[in-house]
């Protein structure tokens, strides 16, 4: 009784028309096509997602490890569920769920969240572990047995296409849409999903196997719980400063998480009907040889993913555009994976895995001493070469080969399940430590642009600098000036030709410059290093542009004191010279009324009566203001008061009692000046009074008294025209001061543009050293790759030390058979499907395969793995049963080995 059936449709056999065949061959591959393709088309978009969501290295490559740790886990439950409910249905499901998270990774952009992303992620790598397994375990069974080849070779040529230029089209997208625009990479799933579903509703046959073993949900949930406590624990460590992170509470609560979690899963899996894992096989020295050698492969493996970027850096072509060089990659893994099933045949599973691990290590190495260093089109291209070759002949034929010399027949699908999730596992865990060496460079970036940067630039040159350094000089040796500008430090414009810009000031970088920096790739690096260069310049300069302008408004308020103070002796001047005018009208007015007589006299008796009353009120007027300084000086000297009062004593005066105690003197100053002024005014009044007394006495001898008149008089006008000149002295050091003040106000005006002009000068000097700050970033980043190639070169070197230590086949091959030749050693799975679809014995007595097995010759390595690859399409129904049961297990493990071939 047959284990499968056909709940739509029957499988086609080799009348069926070439037409329907073609359809579902065409539904499948293009799932195929479409999944592969996904797993390295985020690969040269990498970098730009994780900047543009704000996270850094170290949570970016969460985008990819989550993707192949929900893949790795998706495989077998899909295959238990097509097994159960059939293939069309889960498969649908598949493609439906891989369109979902497409959607959804593209609408992450759009809302700006990460954590939406690797849910996406998640969903769409859920998806994709049933797309590939189920696809070859249909063509398996519903291709004619004479097409069968040619169908399975066609689901590894579209892997393998797909693969190849997964990463390419990545670029290919971000090139045509803009790199601000790379959720284009997943929607571009969405259409293609829907038209797969379409089709497959319409044309895919619905096949199922009646009698399924339970899925191991448990241990599935305990493996993944492990992986994930393992790899936050791994994303953490600073593995340059191991002891102090390894103390972290972010570091030791995850990695004793899974030590806690081991030994559940090992006892889950001792229990489970139908293990995730199947724990005999690493009762086997040889087997945990070769699974060992399948987790390091994977890490070998996973120094891809940064081969875009590698490419980037190294060739300074833009970011989003490596992609292609996956391409070189990508044909030499297809070139080695091919050769490697034809070497092994011939030389062995361990001489073509030997030759891989070490081809492996020679390409990491030239990466690191010719690539890195002299990076160049030949160097890189020849490294990506040696590497896709040497991962050809890795990840190909061999390690299936060295598990299916090492498992009985019957074992097949379970070993090469067993070896492709061991694999996975390193592809897993890898990155986490891998990207935490691009993580360290990055933080080294900083202080390698800054020491490449101008440390000063040419002071601007700002107009009348020179001359009213030395005319501010003059001034302040004014007699009338010097008191009013002994304080003033007029900035020394002169000497200073240089500006420091220290841009190591013990101060770290704010944190959207770091971010700045740490998004850059070669080819932008320079601009942005003018971004920041331009920032620290506006953050230092103001300072240096405070100190003129503060010491210009200073000389300024000096200027405008001074230019006060002269105003009012100029002002005094004025009102002297009127009143010396005013005396002598009246004199002349004496003397010509000495001339006309006693009329005369008398009326120039009255003229100086008149010009004593003038005097007078002159006096009276001076007093008025001499009463009105001083009530302004007793107002200032209350406020004064004041404030001081509030201090406690010995205080020093505060910047406002200062600016009170300079208004205080300068009152002092004027009331001693009106006073003068009027101690003048007084006598002169005085001497007219005499003048009229004596005009009086000697009115009869008026013409004795004529002479003297006459003398007084050319006094007065020898008084005014001394008077007249010291205002015009007075005048002209006005018209000095307000030009020195015009000219103050110009070049303070002057002093935003002129470095504004050395910010330029030093913008421009950034850009000549563009070629040098490139340089410096690259090699920087070289540093983390040169790391993660030694990775690369330690992991390949363990792996062919390993291969030392693996025994030959001769000894423990003969000496398994002989053990179930003459105990009948049972199979490894804890049950199975006897071929009329019963129960098998318990697991500790020999199954009728194993028996019969025992009994009958073993089939080579060559054709066990040729018919693990093909086990759907098995005659028995036992052995249609268990491949049925594994279709997930089985067809992964080809999945598997060709998808690590590209990146996810």
């Amino acid at each position: 009784m047959s284990a499968e059936r056909a709940d739509v449709g029957s499988p086609p056999s080799a009348g069926q028309p070439v037409r329907r065949l073609g359809a579902l061959m065409a539904v499948y591959l293009l799932g195929i096509f479409m999944g592969a393709i996904d797993t390295g088309i985020i690969t040269p978009a990498r970098t730009i997602i994780q900047n543009d969501l704000g996270v850094d290295d170290q949570t970016g490559i969460w985008m990819l490890t989550i993707y192949t740790l929900a893949y790795a886990a998706s495989i077998p439950v899909m295959g238990k569920l097509a097994d159960r409910y059939g293939r069309k249905p889960i498969y649908l499901l598949s493609i439906t769920l891989f369109g979902v998270g497409s959607l959804l990774c593209g609408l992450s952009q759009d809302v700006g969240s990460f954590e939406m992303l690797i849910i996406a992620r998640a969903i769409q790598a859920i998806g994709g572990g049933g797309i590939v397994p189920i696809a070859t375990a249909e063509f398996g069974t519903s291709v004619p047995p004479e097409k069968r080849g040619m169908a399975l070779g066609l689901v590894g040529g579209v892997y393998g296409v797909a693969n190849i230029f997964g990463s390419s089209a990545g670029s290919l997208i971000l090139d045509i849409v803009g790199t601000e625009n790379w959720q284009y990479i997943f929607y571009v799933n969405v259409p293609i999903s829907i038209a797969i579903v379409a089709a497959g509703l319409l044309l895919l046959p619905n096949h199922r196997v009646e009698r399924v073993a339970r899925i191991d949900l448990l241990g599935i949930t305990l493996l993944v719980a492990m992986i994930m406590s393992l790899l936050y624990g791994m994303r953490n460590i600073d593995f340059f400063d191991l002891g102090p992170s390894l103390a972290s509470t972010d570091v030791y609560p995850y990695l004793l998480g899974f030590v806690v979690l081991l030994p559940l899963f090992l006892l889950a899996e001792r229990r489970a009907e139908d293990p995730v894992l199947n724990l005999g096989f690493f009762t086997d020295p040889a087997i945990v040889v070769t699974l060992l050698l399948a987790f390091l492969s994977g890490v070998i493996l996973m120094g891809v993913i940064f081969v875009p970027q590698f490419a980037e850096n190294a060739l300074r072509i833009p970011t989003g555009d490596g992609g292609y060089f996956v391409i070189i990659l990508g044909l030499f893994s297809g070139i080695g994976a091919p050769l490697s099933g034809t070497l092994t045949d011939r030389f062995g599973p361990r001489l073509v895995l030997g030759f891989g691990v070490v081809m492996s290590a020679v390409a990491a190495t030239v990466g690191i001493l010719w690539a890195i260093p002299s990076p160049s089109w030949w160097s890189v291209c020849t490294t990506l070469a040696l590497l896709g070759l040497g991962l050809g002949f890795t990840v190909g034929s061999p390690l299936n080969y060295m598990m299916l010399e090492r498992t009985r027949a019957e074992e097949s699908n379970s070993a090469l399940a067993t070896l492709s999730l061991v694999r996975s596992i390193g592809t897993t865990l890898a990155p986490a430590f891998l990207i935490g060496f691009l993580a360290h460079a990055g933080t080294q970036l900083q202080d390698a642009l800054v020491a490449e940067l101008p440390t000063s630039v040419a002071a601007p040159a700002l107009p009348y600098a020179a001359e009213l350094q030395a005319r501010f000089e003059e001034l302040k040796s004014d007699e009338q000036l010097k008191d009013k500008l002994k304080d003033v430090e007029f900035p020394d414009l002169g000497s200073k030709t240089t500006i420091d810009i220290d841009m190591d000031s013990g101060t770290s970088l704010p944190d959207d410059l770091v971010e700045l920096l740490k998004t850059a790739d070669v080819t932008n690096i320079t601009e942005r290093t003018k971004t920041v260069a331009e920032r620290m310049f506006a953050e230092q300069t103001p300072s240096v542009i405070a100190d003129i302008t503060d010491g210009v408004d200073t000389g300024l308020a000096s200027l405008d004191s001074a230019t006060r103070d002269v105003e009012k002796a100029h002002a005094k001047l004025v009102k002297a010279v009127k009143g010396i005018d005013k005396g002598v009208v009246g004199m002349t007015k004496a003397a010509k009324g000495m001339r006309s007589g006693i009329a005369g006299m008398t009326k120039a008796i009255d003229g100086m009566t008149s010009g004593i009353a003038g005097m007078n009120k002159g006096i009276a007027k001076i007093d008025g203001d001499i009463a009105d300084l001083k009530k302004a000086r007793a107002g200032v000297q209350a406020a004064y008061d004041a404030i001081m009062g509030a201090l406690p004593p010995g205080t020093p005066e505060p910047p406002p009692a200062q600016e009170l105690h300079a208004k205080l003197d300068d009152l002092n100053a004027a009331i001693d000046g009106a006073r003068t002024g009027r101690k003048a005014l007084v006598a002169k009044r005085d001497a007219l009074v005499s003048s009229r007394a004596s005009l009086r006495a000697e009115r009869a001898a008026l013409e004795k008294k004529l002479g003297t008149l006459e003398d007084k008089l050319a006094t007065a006008v020898a008084d005014r025209a001394d008077l007249v000149t010291a205002r015009t002295e007075l005048e002209g050091v006005l018209a000095d001061l307000a030009d020195t003040r015009r000219k103050l106000v110009v070049l303070r005006d002057a002093v935003p543009g002129a470095f504004e002009e050395a910010k330029d000068t030093y913008l421009a000097e950034i850009d000549a050293l563009g070629p040098r700050i490139e340089q410096t970033f690259a090699d920087t980043l070289n540093g983390g790759f040169r790391d993660i190639y030694l990775s690369t070169v330690v992991a390949g070197l363990l792996a062919a030390l390993l291969l030392a230590f693996y025994p030959r086949r001769n000894s423990l091959s003969r000496s398994r058979e002989n053990d179930v030749a003459v105990h009948g050693w049972p199979s490894r799975q804890s049950s199975s499907v006897n071929p009329e679809g019963q129960n098998a014995a318990p697991a500790h007595w020999p199954s009728a395969s194993a028996r019969a097995s025992s009994r009958a010759p073993q089939p080579s390595v060559s054709t066990r793995v040729r018919s693990a690859l093909h086990a759907s399409s098995g005659a028995s129904s036992r052995s249609r049963s268990t491949c049925q049961r594994s279709a997930g297990s089985a067809s992964s493990s080809q999945s598997v080995t060709a998808s690590v071939i590209a990146p996810r």
